[in-house]
């Protein structure tokens, strides 16, 4: 009789231990109730993650589109004279840290350039609107004589760049420890030649001390790569307009205000252009001897006709962009 009381209460035993109710977590600990998929649903996922989920959901022809560019490249440094830090070396390690945070995600990622060369303006806005639904975001750093000028600016030009303008510029000027420049509305070359939503990010001055020392370090690349990516996958929560771009409704997002400049000259872009022609005439006439000055007219010309040629390859006209490759140098 005191046999079988005993294997009742074993056989009890086992079956309660066995039941799902005490089952053992992979860490080798009761699991308190919850079985393994429920502890794999309960695991937190990252912000990006939850916001992109339904975007980048489907098979990969159908994946949202992001082309990157880095501005500038090749013999084209970026900046202002005599800067020490080269701008285009710092943008082209923000894209590919874009890159590689969007495509972790889901996005499918075109970079205009991937490696330190020159990529015309012409060709960089093609390769944009070679992909149709795709948004087409430019990645900067921004430059001005005065040290002290500082800040985070994204630029836009057409109505439906302004909810993706305002959802990059929401999060990086949040998570930036730099002064929020705004919202502007800028005819560049890429931004308005762009038949997709386009913006332009200005992640700082490299001029200034505080925010080149932040550049350069990974930490910080890392940091903007990564708030311009949650821009990108929060531009639909910004709310839409209605009428006029600088009305619209509250959403998860708020649509920044912006600054219209499509109208306005850069004083210092065209103080940058005086003193370079200034500068390179100085430096000819140095060069020459008297001898080659009786005839120097004659080749000057030719020089200057063949230059000429040469540069509408590559570059619009002062005249139709006064700063087609970014090559202002903005006052604070």
């Amino acid at each position: 009789m005191l046999r079988r009381l005993y294997n009742l209460i074993f056989v009890i035993s086992g079956l309660w231990i066995a039941s799902p109710a005490f089952a053992l977590s992979p860490a080798g600990g009761p699991a308190l109730g919850r079985s393994r998929d429920a502890a794999a649903r309960a695991t937190p996922t990252p912000l990006l993650a939850r916001q992109s989920r339904p975007l980048a959901t489907g098979t990969s022809r159908l994946a949202p589109i992001v082309v990157i560019d880095a501005g500038h490249g090749g013999y084209d440094r970026g900046g202002i004279p005599r800067q020490r830090i080269a701008e285009k070396t710092i943008n082209l390690d923000v894209a590919q840290r874009l890159r590689a945070v969007l495509e972790a995600v889901g996005y499918r990622v075109i970079m205009t350039r991937n490696r330190d060369a020159f990529v015309p303006l012409s060709a960089r806005v093609a390769i944009a609107n070679s992909y149709r639904n795709a948004v087409f975001v430019c990645i900067h750093f921004n430059a001005a004589p005065r040290v002290s000028a500082n800040g985070i600016e994204t630029y836009f030009y057409s109505r439906e760049s302004l909810p993706l303008a305002s959802a990059i510029h929401y999060y990086v000027a949040r998570g930036a420890p730099s002064p929020n420049r705004g919202v502007r509305r800028r005819g560049y070359y890429v931004l308005r030649k762009t038949a997709i939503p386009a913006v332009l990010v200005e992640c700082g001055f490299l001029t200034n001390p505080t925010e080149a020392q932040y550049a350069q370090t990974a930490y910080y690349r890392q940091k903007l790569a990564e708030e311009i990516a949650l821009g990108i996958s929060g531009r639909s929560q910004v709310a839409g307009t209605s009428g006029s771009m600088r009305v619209a409704e509250v959403g998860t997002v708020p649509l920044q205000p912006f600054i219209d400049q499509t109208r306005m000259r850069d004083p210092d872009l065209s103080r940058s252009k005086r003193s370079a022609k200034k500068g390179s005439k100085a430096r000819s006439s140095k060069r020459k001897t008297p001898s080659e000055a009786s005839a120097g007219s004659d080749i000057e010309k030719v020089g200057s006709t063949t230059q000429r040629k040469s540069t509408k390859k590559y570059k619009v006209s002062s005249s139709e962009d006064e700063s087609c490759s970014k090559e202002k140098q903005s006052e604070a």
